[in-house]
């Protein structure tokens, strides 16, 4: 696989849910790496979609990160695969682009069936496994092995930032350089 591509990417979060997020493995580091993520994808502009697991039963995605996304489309899922949804995986299709950037929780469940499904449909998935977690860190490294040996590319929050910024030049570096830090 060639480079992420700011012209030809978008992100899918997966379920990061009030109610299931509290049972997640190093949570607090994933909070901060996924607000990371999202602020430094936006500094993109790459396009994102939302999706939220049976939101009766777990919840609305966390906060803060709900406040940063609230304007990106949301989608209510029941699959495990946020490919499922018809209108969820008809609106990334819309999106016309070939690399998907993929996080979000459980990663040996949602994450991994969702990152399959995009291979499937002839996505070219990054895994940022920094931002992705399972209750068990067992059933994560399995998912993030599956997933790799599947074809899904791995990839850490500020491996794909600065990847997307591809020069120090870039009007946008120093906020990016100003997020990791």
């Amino acid at each position: 696989m060639r480079k992420v591509d700011v012209n030809n990417v978008a992100f899918c979060l997966v379920d990061v849910q009030e109610r299931l997020f509290p049972f997640m493995q190093n949570k607090a580091t994933l909070e901060k790496n996924l607000e990371i993520l999202v602020k430094g994808l936006q500094l993109h502009d790459v396009p994102m979609v939302i999706n939220e697991q049976y939101k009766k039963g777990i919840g609305e995605t966390i906060e803060p990160l709900r406040e940063l996304v609230e304007e990106s489309p949301h989608f209510e899922k029941t699959t495990f695969s946020c490919c499922g949804n018809e209108d969820g995986l008809a609106a990334i299709k819309a999106l016309g682009k070939k690399q998907i950037i993929v996080a979000g929780i459980e990663t040996h469940v949602c994450v991994l069936q969702t990152c399959l499904d995009l291979l499937e449909e002839g996505f070219q998935v990054i895994l940022v496994t920094d931002c992705c977690s399972s209750r068990k860190q067992s059933d994560k490294d399995v998912a993030i092995t599956r997933l790799v040996q599947a074809g899904a590319i791995p990839a850490t929050y500020e491996m794909i930032l600065f990847e997307l910024t591809v020069n120090a030049k870039h009007s946008k570096f120093k906020e990016i350089s100003a997020l990791v830090k």
